[in-house]
Parts: structure tokens; sequence; C-alpha cells
């Protein structure tokens, strides 16, 4: 990844919190709301998921597109912004 979002900046400068999935970069208002409605309103919650699939790209990539229809660039930026998250707080 040469760049990243403000987003993403901004996602990976602090602890997470209670923060709304749609503040998870890749993520916006459309998916967001599909996430919602399965259940995944909050960061925490998609974060959970991506530890449940021992943060492998390719199974977190897969279960985004399935979820909620995240396009090749949304599931790229959605899973380097949790990696780097988590490689800063975890």
């Amino acid at each position: 990844m040469s760049s990243t979002s403000q987003k993403h900046k901004e996602f990976v400068a602090e602890p997470m919190g209670e923060k709304l999935v749609m503040a998870l970069a890749g993520i916006g208002e459309v998916l967001g709301k599909r996430l919602e409605e399965k259940g995944f309103d909050k960061a925490y919650v998609v974060l959970g998921q991506f530890l449940v699939l021992k943060k492998d790209e390719e199974l977190f990539r897969d279960w985004l597109k399935d979820t909620c229809g995240a396009n090749v660039k949304q599931q790229g930026d959605c899973y380097g912004c949790l990696r780097e998250w988590c490689d800063s707080f975890l």
C-alpha cells in the first residue's frame, strides 16, 4: 500500500473505543449500513471478526465481500486499516 487515506490515518492514530463501523477505512455509508444490518455496528465488532479469521488477508477480504459486497479496493483499505491498528495496539 503506497499511500493511506486521511480516514485510515485517523483510525490507526488512537484506540478504537466505540467508533462506528463507518470509521474504518474502506467502509462508507452504504457498506456501513449493510454491516450494521448484519450486527456489525461498531468498528470493534469488525475487529473481532478480523481476529477470529486470524488476521488472514484472503479470509477477511472474502468475508467482507460476502457480508457487505465490498469491492477489492474497499476490502484492501479495511484490511490494511485493521492490520495497522492491530500492529499498533495489540
